[in-house]
């Protein structure tokens, strides 16, 4: 397979940036501020995030076995790291981070 050329690479990136910005505009020329949120839109931004979180939970966890290599204790004590950061410090960010950190440190340390 070739290269793209100069002016596939432009079209690609104008693309890439236009899809960008209209799903971060589109929301606010649809929903105006002069008309309450619809209940619909509000119970997905508060459903979604949970839901987000047990997918990578499950995508995470989906090729660990307890039978063999590491029996998943690296990523028991990631997934229980990641819990107590958030529970303690109620901060996303944080909490992913850390957990994210004690796994990398697990299996390129200790594991």
């Amino acid at each position: 397979m070739s290269p793209m050329t100069l002016p596939q690479q432009i079209i690609t990136i104008a693309i890439c940036a236009g899809g960008t910005m209209l799903t971060r505009f589109l929301p606010f020329l649809i929903f105006s501020s002069d008309r309450p949120t619809p209940k619909f839109i509000q119970y997905l931004g508060k459903a979604l995030p949970c839901a987000v979180f047990g997918m990578l939970v499950v995508y995470c966890l989906k090729d660990v076995s307890p039978l063999s290599g590491s029996h998943g204790v690296p990523e028991a004590i990631a997934i229980a790291v990641t819990a107590g950061l958030h529970l303690w410090k109620k901060q996303m960010l944080l909490s992913i981070a850390g957990g994210t950190i004690v796994y990398m440190l697990l299996i390129q340390v200790v594991f």
